[in-house]
């Protein structure tokens, strides 16, 4: 089997981030359940990805477990605006480019763009994240992950306060 080194894995190789690289069958169906099948691993394990972008024009990363929803006020309170949407397929691709479905959550970031990581992926012990091809999966440790991306972690998708 060929091994291609993707950006995502140049970036951790790079810095000497310990990953595992895993594969899935390209038939899989989409969405973070169908991986973890697919991979043996729980669905809160498995994370979301996803660009949000405020009505200022700033972009953000947020990163879920695939079992979870961002509750908005949780939301808006952590990236400090009450404006705020899911961006567009078209508007993700620019920014990051690559489609929904497999984003990187790093090494296509400039400088200052903000990312944040929600508090209870911290309590796994192994997060699998895309690489931007589907079929493709990178197992990282919750705190390597966080480190990587200088994600910030918050309370994004419980109702109880953080303490």
């Amino acid at each position: 089997m060929i091994r291609t080194n993707l950006p995502a894995h140049m970036f951790l190789d790079g810095r000497n981030v310990p990953y595992q690289r895993l594969s899935f069958p390209p038939e899989t169906g989409k969405g973070a359940a169908n991986v973890a099948q697919a991979l043996g691993y729980n669905e809160s394990q498995m994370v979301k990805t996803l660009l949000f972008e405020t009505g200022e024009g700033e972009h953000v990363l947020v990163m879920l477990g695939g079992d979870k929803n961002a509750i908005s006020g949780n939301l808006k309170r952590a990236i400090g605006s009450r404006d705020i949407r899911l961006a567009a397929p078209d508007k993700v691709i620019e920014v990051t480019g690559y489609a929904i479905g497999s984003i990187p959550p790093f090494h296509w970031q400039p400088p200052g763009f903000r990312t944040f990581v929600d508090a209870c992926l911290m309590d796994e012990e192994v997060l699998g994240v895309g690489v931007g091809v589907w079929g493709q999966e990178i197992m990282i440790a919750p705190e390597e992950l966080a480190g990587v991306t200088g994600a910030t972690v918050a309370n994004l998708s419980s109702n109880q306060e953080s303490t």
